[in-house]
């Protein structure tokens, strides 16, 4: 614990709290008679913890970004998948305390158990330390590493999602064009719904240039 302590940056007070949050519910139930409980109440908190955090976080640094959006990035950012790559860089795996069978079975690495572990350590911190402890974890550990990723990725998903809503309406990208020297490229990118050209973005990669270019396109359909 006291290992993960220093991955955390954060000293607990209280370092049961730490390893509440590292005890699943397969062990729990092996160790009923010892009282011991899963960490399962310290996932709800955290989640919630974390979903404050985050929309604090996307209201003040995107002031202009709608509502739709705002939401939609958000849940890019606490989804499963971003909660498990925090669990790998902590190697949360390490330190979970897992029944028999489930240890057998490769809990150690399943990402819904990662994840969830995840949520309970953040529940955990701010248990000890309160806002303050808890938003610098999820500052180095989420928003610094996922936020424009996040954003970028939602922009072809939701692009998608709108061209869903009419039958046959397929979205396609096609490259335009591309200027400047090999090292600092840029290339311009159109998308097309139902084979109509509705966006053009450019960007540093092609795949930053079709991000750009499904954003231009959702400024245009949904206006």
């Amino acid at each position: 614990m006291r290992e993960l302590e220093e991955k955390l940056g954060h000293h607990f007070r209280n370092i049961a709290l730490l390893e509440h949050a590292m005890t699943h519910s397969s062990y729990a139930n092996e160790h009923r008679s010892s009282g011991i409980t899963s960490n399962e109440r310290l996932e709800f908190l955290g989640d919630s913890v974390l979903g404050m955090v985050v929309a604090e976080h996307l209201f003040a640094t995107h002031p202009n970004m709608p509502e739709g959006e705002l939401t939609r990035t958000r849940a890019a950012l606490v989804c499963e998948g971003s909660l498990y790559e925090v669990a790998r860089i902590l190697n949360l795996g390490r330190y979970l305390r897992l029944g028999k069978g489930e240890d057998a079975g490769g809990g150690r690495e399943r990402p819904s158990i990662l994840a969830d572990a995840t949520e309970a350590t953040l529940a955990a911190v701010y248990l000890d330390g309160g806002m303050e402890a808890v938003k610098p974890i999820i500052r180095t550990f989420i928003l610094d590493k996922e936020t424009e990723k996040a954003v970028d990725r939602d922009y072809k998903t939701a692009l998608q999602e709108l061209a869903q809503r009419s039958p046959g309406q397929s979205v396609s990208y096609r490259l335009a064009g591309e200027s400047g020297p090999d090292h600092a490229r840029v290339f311009t990118m159109e998308v097309s719904v139902g084979g109509c050209v509705v966006g053009i973005g450019r960007g540093r990669s092609k795949k930053e240039a079709e991000q750009m270019s499904a954003k231009a396109a959702l400024e245009k359909l949904d206006g």
